[in-house]
């Protein structure tokens, strides 16, 4: 059996605290390290601040928990899925993982001031302080317009972010490309990044974007993609951005690992792509206050189909709005545009709460904008209890607020293993428009309702006109 190894990151000076837990870990035998708990806004309905620990580890780690605000009466570790388990002695909570595991850690019911355990794989990247293709950053305010000439009279160009609060003085840097952009564990950036109009950059470490301080009015996000391509981004945490965590905008050959966020303004979607072709999500959790994912066609600048996309073993909370949300946008004013070949696998939701009806769907596809959606599958995916919402909604409609033409068509769409345990029981909707743009092909297989199969039965689902060729598989 291989050694486990953990790897703890300094605090930086001046990084909000909050003091609800404290949380120290080690090694099976070995001594104790203790964790700083990062403060984190979560929630649009009622912003509230939850709590953070972040590090690398291989093989079993023990944590210990202690919770501050009083006794524990009973400690849920979520996703179910992972089965952590955990021992309570009056306040302190104790917990084993044997991998890399991103949870929650809930006391007495309470999921809004909650711990986030993000146990990352062990980082491999190796500072070299006497590379020449490197610019090694202290803490500190930071010029842009310095920053750029120095990376574009490099060959080969790596910028790396120490452990420490960083400012950026423009907000957002820029990248060129061949960029590798490292941010280091216990590394903050008050700021984001900008690839526009690029190739071969990769954004990654252990670090995080603080963006709570920037202006809903400012609309940053914590990296925006646009007309770019060979785009990696991977291990870094958001806190709280003005609008997306990531924007992919016309572009291509996109990779986004092990990305955390959190967010609690309007319009603060996890990862939104317009126009997009060959885009890999992988691992991540992400709690935002609107969608978690949204995939779209033409929106605004970006223009053409979305396809080839695949969301693989990642953890959806939606505090607002919808946990996968596909077809919205598209190009309306013509013959509107393809969003397909779309592969959601292996996926933990564990909340969805959204007060309005028209935007209800953990997996929701609302085709509007001439839009035609079509080859989406969903498999292996777990729905736990959450507190507003329904399962399933697949539309294809015009909706006033963002549509000036309704959708196409939405045609084969395959639920494999999907599996909800809870009480929130709106009955699902399929419904089509007219005779011409219709829902057709959708496939249920091996779908459950807390233990029940799933059927064509009113409680479940609730079938509107225009829906051809639906069928339920029950192994």
């Amino acid at each position: 059996m291989s050694q486990s190894t953990v790897k703890v990151y300094p605090a930086p000076s001046g990084a909000r605290n909050n003091s609800d837990f404290s949380v120290r870990l080690r090694t099976p035998g070995g001594q104790w390290k203790t964790l700083f708990s990062y403060n984190v806004k979560v929630d649009m309905h009622d912003v509230r601040n939850a709590s953070m620990v972040t590090f690398d580890c291989s093989g079993s780690v023990e944590l210990e928990v202690k919770y501050n605000v009083g006794l524990v009466q009973s400690a849920e570790i979520r996703p179910l899925s992972y089965g952590v388990q955990c021992d309570i002695k009056k306040q302190v909570i104790s917990l084993k993982i044997d991998k890399p595991m991103l949870l929650s850690l809930e006391v007495n019911g309470e999921r809004f001031h909650n711990l986030h355990i993000f146990a990352n794989p062990l980082d491999d990247y190796i500072i070299e302080a006497e590379d020449e293709g490197s610019i090694i950053l202290q803490p500190g305010l930071h010029q842009v317009s310095e920053l750029r000439k120095k990376l574009d009279g490099m060959p080969s160009r790596a910028i790396i972010f120490g452990p420490g609060i960083h400012r950026l003085d423009e907000s957002r840097l820029e990248l060129p490309s061949y960029t590798t952009v490292y941010v280091a564990g216990g590394a903050v950036i008050y700021g984001g990044f900008i690839c526009n109009r690029v190739e071969d950059v990769i954004i990654k470490g252990r670090g995080i974007l603080y963006m709570s301080d920037f202006e809903k009015t400012t609309y940053y996000r914590g990296v925006e993609v646009n007309y770019s391509s060979h785009i990696h981004i991977e291990g870094i945490t958001v806190i709280d951005p003005p609008h997306y965590t990531v924007l992919l905008g016309q572009s291509e050959y996109i990779r986004i690992r092990n990305l955390k966020t959190f967010s609690t303004r309007g319009w603060c979607d996890g990862i939104d792509m317009m126009a997009c072709q060959n885009v890999v999500i992988e691992g991540g959790f992400l709690r935002t206050s609107d969608d978690c994912i949204a995939v779209y066609a033409t929106r605004g600048e970006f223009r053409g189909d979305t396809r080839d996309v695949t969301v693989i073993g990642s953890t959806l909370w939606a505090d607002v709005a919808h946990p996968i949300n596909i077809g919205t946008h598209g190009n309306y004013d013509s013959d509107g545009d393809y969003i397909e070949n779309l592969h959601f696998s292996n996926i933990d939701i564990i909340e969805d709460h959204e007060p309005q009806p028209d935007y209800w769907g953990c997996m929701a596809i609302n085709a509007g904008d001439n839009n035609t959606i079509r080859n989406v599958n969903y498999e292996d995916i777990r729905i736990e209890d959450f507190e507003l919402g329904e399962l399933f909604n697949l539309r294809v409609l015009k909706n006033e607020k963002y549509n000036p033409a309704p959708g196409k068509r939405i045609e084969d769409i395959h639920f494999k293993n999907i599996h909800f345990n809870g009480t929130c029981n709106h009955p699902s909707h399929i419904e089509g428009y007219d005779e011409s743009r219709i829902v057709s092909n959708v496939t249920f297989e091996n779908v459950t309702v807390n233990g029940e199969k799933f059927c064509m039965d009113p409680k479940y689902i609730v079938l509107g006109n225009y829906v051809d060729n639906l069928k339920v598989i029950n192994n």
